[in-house]
């Protein structure tokens, strides 16, 4: 799961603080106290008002710490620590209100940054949840299975230090020595060593070229090598090959969610950059390069565009 650094998550919290010191002043004003979302939960009160499971959520997906779509257990440890930081954000907005710090120039020019970037944030939000729904990842899963599946191979390696070494390995294997003994008595590499050289299941593209070459035709059973690698001399032998396995769909949905988030995001952008330009409505009036119009960033993190659904990874 990723992490910001504490810097990057202080100055989130920051902004979230002015956020909710924003909110706080417009809170006064009668309304209800109700769940922002169907089937919340309150999960604190900070001066009367309340704190709601989604807003815990909301603050975890601004700092990185769950992607937009995944679940967050109210139960966790990372749970009570957002929490946490959002009771913290209420205090220190309600303390900067009762300081007076939204009436001056500075506050309420951050407050107006932090109500735009409200409501563009309730922009996104809706146009995602009217695109992104469970129909569209279905549909996005089952383009995917459409795709054309790589092969995984299982294998078993040793790595001595020179090709002597592998040659004498070799000769050991044609007499019928037990290939994960000598794992364990002779290779060098720490990692496949005590489990008998077990690589596990893999597809070639994520391998170094030298294993790419040398497995690429090498049939279930079949030692190859010695070649030469990083740290000495292989001898791959080959246990299986097989299709690679599709990614069950819920294990898929939260990549596919944000796959098709960040393409509602791109085409927003793209659409309301293009009326902007057709209005001469945005004028960049900084010198040097400028962004080209009419053409959205990369949304930060973006992942990129699946192809063929990949199965859990290298298993053993």
């Amino acid at each position: 799961m990723r992490r910001n650094p504490p810097i990057i998550a202080w100055r989130r919290a920051a902004l979230a603080a002015g956020l909710a010191l924003a909110l706080a002043g417009c809170g006064d004003r009668g309304g209800a106290d109700g769940p922002p979302r169907p089937n919340d939960v309150a999960v604190a009160k900070v001066n009367d008002r309340t704190v709601w499971a989604s807003d815990v959520k909301r603050e975890a997906v601004a700092q990185g710490l769950i992607g937009e779509g995944e679940p967050l257990d109210p139960s966790s440890e990372m749970f009570r620590r957002v929490l946490d930081q959002v009771i913290d954000q209420r205090l220190l907005a309600a303390e900067a209100q009762r300081r007076g710090l939204d009436d001056t120039p500075e506050g309420q020019r951050r407050l107006a940054a932090a109500r735009e970037r409200a409501l563009a944030d309730l922009l996104v939000e809706r146009v995602v949840s009217d695109n992104v729904d469970d129909k569209a990842v279905r549909e996005a899963y089952e383009e995917q299975l459409k795709a054309p599946r790589s092969e995984e191979i299982r294998a078993r390696q040793i790595v001595v230090a020179t090709a002597a070494e592998a040659e004498a390995v070799k000769k050991l294997l044609a007499s019928g020595a037990s290939f994960e003994a000598l794992a364990v008595e002779r290779s060098t590499d720490a990692a496949t060593r005590f489990n008998g050289g077990d690589l596990g299941y893999f597809t070639t593209d994520v391998m170094p070229e030298a294993y790419q070459a040398a497995l690429r035709t090498a049939k279930p059973g079949e030692v190859v090598g010695p070649f030469p690698v990083e740290g000495g001399f292989a001898l791959v032998r080959v246990e299986d090959r097989r299709v690679e396995a599709p990614i069950a769909l819920d294990a898929a949905r939260p990549q596919i969610v944000r796959f098709l988030t960040y393409g509602e995001i791109r085409e927003l952008i793209e659409s309301l950059r293009d009326k902007a330009k057709r209005q001469n409505n945005v004028e960049y009036t900084l010198r040097g390069p400028q962004p080209a119009p009419g053409r959205a960033p990369e949304p930060a993190d973006a992942p990129p565009a699946p192809n063929a659904p990949q199965s859990e990874g290298a298993s053993k």
